[in-house]
């Protein structure tokens, strides 16, 4: 279902819930992280309430999941723009619509762990900082 936003003519169009395949994901995922090694993404979808993805000109240019804990809490996981369409909001168009699709989904709380160079893209798509911890498995 592609999703209406406030996005400018000739802007990569965003979907809620696409098909997708791990071709074109592992391509995305590739260009846009180079520690990237090609994977099955078919998991992480079926346990996944919602994504959204953006594409232009039937490519897929950005994606984002949310994950769910079967209650009110969300998390965005895998923010991915690819490097040719950053710097442009397709990023905080993809967040926010995520964030949209997990409130219609009966999210209360939406969560997102990130790196310190990432806090005002955060920032610009409506978090605010809290302290939280990780654990390397």
């Amino acid at each position: 279902m592609a999703i209406s936003d406030s996005a400018q003519a000739g802007d990569a169009v965003l979907a809620v819930r696409p098909g997708l395949t791990d071709a074109e994901l592992n391509e995305l995922f590739g260009a846009s992280w180079p520690e990237h090694r090609p994977s099955s993404f078919v998991p992480v979808l079926a346990r996944s309430p919602t994504w959204v993805a953006a594409r232009r000109g039937g490519r897929l240019v950005g994606f984002v999941n949310v994950a769910g804990d079967g209650g009110v809490h969300a998390f965005i996981l895998d923010t991915t723009v690819h490097p040719d369409e950053r710097r442009r909001g397709l990023g905080v168009r993809l967040v926010r619509a995520a964030a949209a699709e997990a409130r219609a989904h009966g999210a209360e709380w939406l969560h997102v762990d990130y790196e310190p160079h990432s806090e005002d893209f955060y920032g610009r798509c409506g978090f605010r900082p809290t302290a939280a911890g990780l654990m390397r498995l």
